[in-house]
């Protein structure tokens, strides 16, 4: 597991207020059909287009598997997992996220099944899984604390860890300075784009037994004000 860091504890804490304080009503908006402004309407989109491209690197049949849905929020992905027979961790540090997700998960799941706990994602008691998920809940975090927590990740997974970070482009850069000039009381903690070249060199170096993350699979969603890169590392 990895060592708590100073940075890893802090941003946590911010997130924790975040999430279920201050933006909680917004994020519950987002996360459903109900109409938001035309900026949160992209990053709806935007994550929306995500979270299908991390189920279709997923296994169609989950059947019996272990998943990890890191960072769960509202639930939709877990959802979906469990739908095709996975048994869902689902786990995410915002108690009212979480809250939410468990009132918006269907009775019937077929064959899988979704635990959902409120809590730190890398917490041992999780136990080992299949597959891991972390869906743009890494993109606050900077890079050592991401390659790190990857990394503890990949020791507890058998089959593929799939996950997301804020590609470092020109074009983020000007949205999240847009942002920082007009901040909002409800404006998320800052994210932090990753340099991809040292991101993978860092989690070649980091990782033992899985397929050098330097070929990686990789996709970018891009579109208004929302830019994910999409990784999947799988076990050599």
């Amino acid at each position: 597991m990895m060592q708590s860091t100073a940075t890893w504890d802090s941003y946590r804490g911010k997130l924790e207020t975040y999430f279920d304080r201050t933006a909680f009503e917004a994020w519950k908006a987002m996360t459903s059909d109900a109409p938001v402004s035309r900026i949160r309407a992209t990053v709806r989109a935007g994550r929306d287009r995500t979270r299908s491209t991390l189920l279709d690197w997923l296994p169609t049949d989950m059947t019996g598997k272990r998943l990890l849905d890191a960072g769960c929020g509202t639930g939709a992905l877990a959802v979906e997992a469990a739908r095709r027979g996975a048994h869902v961790v689902a786990v995410d540090v915002s108690a009212q996220l979480v809250g939410i997700a468990r009132e918006r998960a269907p009775a019937d799941l077929g064959g899988g099944s979704i635990d959902f706990r409120v809590g730190d994602m890398l917490s041992a008691d999780h136990g080992d899984f299949d597959h891991v998920v972390a869906m743009d809940s890494l993109i606050h975090y900077p890079l050592n604390d991401i390659v790190a927590v990857v990394a503890s990740l990949c020791g507890r997974t058998r089959g593929s860890v799939l996950f997301t970070v804020a590609p470092q482009t020109p074009a983020l850069s000007v949205l999240h300075a847009v942002g920082l000039a007009f901040p909002r009381k409800d404006r998320a903690p800052a994210i932090i784009p990753v340099n991809e070249r040292a991101l993978r060199r860092k989690l070649d170096a980091a990782l033992s037994g899985w397929q050098s993350p330097t070929t990686a699979r990789t996709t970018r969603i891009s579109g208004g004000f929302y830019k994910s890169q999409v990784y999947e590392l799988v076990r050599a």
